[in-house]
């Protein structure tokens, strides 16, 4: 990446470390989300659903808001937080947060559909030899949905990159510490002379979100061929 300036690496490098914890951290609970959504019935669930998806409908400012409001130092769990030292607000660990949140919902569609691919007889077959829930998923379940594990990473991951809205609201464009790629490209776009380097972070990430769609509809054929047995 020599065709770079070094404010424009840091910018794409921040991305790539936020974007990285921000799946991390989120991919359990996605798996958890998405199989408890796909198969277990129980009160509320339409409710948890709603709320999974409800930052792909918020105005990407609200739920940034409602972060600040909430894991700000002065929020009931950024409070509680700052005790054990700490702060997420206007910080690069804040941005990987509201990435996460932001890629949440398309993490958990993802892995929900795969799940839902998967024969449930295949599941019932391992419970009735004794197989406890935990290991019928380890050991049926998850190798089935993997792929699809994989694409809804590879969506969170690429949502995460291009995430704007929450995070300048929630941590702000603190260069160094919370300007990643989108809140460059801003700053790039209000001085003058800018609109070279915006350019060039544009490309890059147009290439990311390309080849994640990409890849993420590869693994998902992928995926309904392993189920389906062709």
């Amino acid at each position: 990446m020599g065709w770079l300036e070094p404010q424009e690496w840091e910018a794409v490098a921040l991305s790539l470390r936020v974007s990285f914890w921000a799946t991390l951290v989120a991919l359990p609970f996605g798996v958890f989300i998405a199989h408890a959504l796909a198969r277990w019935h129980f009160p509320g669930k339409q409710l948890l659903n709603g709320l999974v998806h409800l930052p792909l409908i918020l105005p990407p400012v609200v739920t940034g808001y409602l972060l600040l409001l909430t894991f700000g130092t002065k929020g009931p769990v950024g409070a509680l937080l700052q005790d054990f030292g700490i702060v997420l607000a206007f910080r690069w660990t804040g941005a990987a947060l509201a990435a996460a949140v932001m890629g949440f919902p398309l993490m958990v569609r993802a892995i929900r559909l795969s799940i839902e691919a998967v024969d449930p007889k295949l599941e019932q077959a391992a419970s009735v030899l004794g197989a406890s829930r935990v290991w019928v998923f380890v050991t049926v379940t998850l190798p089935l949905i993997l792929p699809g594990i994989i694409a809804g990473s590879i969506l969170g991951f690429a949502k995460a990159m291009g995430e704007f809205g929450a995070t300048i609201t929630f941590v702000s464009n603190i260069p160094g510490e919370t300007r990643t790629v989108p809140t460059a490209i801003y700053a790039f776009l209000q001085v003058p002379g800018g609109e070279s380097s915006a350019m060039r972070l544009v490309v890059v990430s147009v290439v990311v979100a390309m080849g994640a769609l990409i890849m993420s509809e590869w693994l998902a054929r992928r995926a309904a061929k392993r189920v389906s047995g062709t």
